[in-house]
């Protein structure tokens, strides 16, 4: 959609609201309350064909022990890759990490004292296509960022997020497709 410039005087018409509404910004998919006591959290009909990219976001919550929020894309359990980098911020150390065609994503977030956080852009993952992740997070510690890629060329509608360690109570995981117009 090409976009329109209004000028002065112009009148603004439901129409033209409603497409300019319709196709900007994110788009809302779906949100899901995370149970109780729980070492997985399934989100359905998340992808689709209809959104080349996605952003999740899980926030609040409370774990039961400290770790890494896990990532899996349907019930593929194989090619992940991921290369993460984090600086602690008393030291300035460094902790890096890579998932080296592994069974899972196994940094995309954190499960701290203070809650669960993630903030994930997903590419491709409801085509037929190579999926690529992206995303940054802060645990109780450190910054880390992270990206990386999941060779399997399958569409997929779900994921799965997991503990490192222990089992989540409660928290939000909220999905939002990246209008292509």
């Amino acid at each position: 959609m090409a976009t329109k410039t209004f000028t002065t005087g112009e009148v603004l018409t439901a129409s033209d609201t409603n497409t300019y509404l319709a196709n900007s910004g994110l788009r809302f998919i779906k949100s899901q309350t995370i149970g109780t006591t729980v070492s997985t959290v399934n989100v359905t009909s998340a992808f689709s064909a209809s959104f080349e990219a996605y952003k999740i976001v899980v926030t609040g919550g409370t774990p039961s022990a400290n770790g890494n929020m896990r990532l899996v894309l349907g019930a593929s359990v194989t090619g992940y890759y991921a290369a993460r980098n984090g600086i602690t911020w008393s030291t300035g150390a460094r902790s890096d990490g890579v998932d080296n065609n592994a069974a899972i994503w196994a940094a995309v977030g954190t499960a701290q004292t203070n809650g669960l956080a993630a903030e994930i852009t997903i590419i491709n993952p409801g085509l037929a296509k190579y999926t690529t992740i992206a995303g940054a997070y802060n645990n109780d510690t450190a910054s880390v960022v992270y990206s990386g890629t999941h060779q399997v060329a399958t569409a997929y509608t779900d994921f799965t997020l997991s503990p490192s360690s222990g089992t989540w109570t409660g928290g939000t995981v909220i999905v939002y497709g990246y209008r292509l117009s």
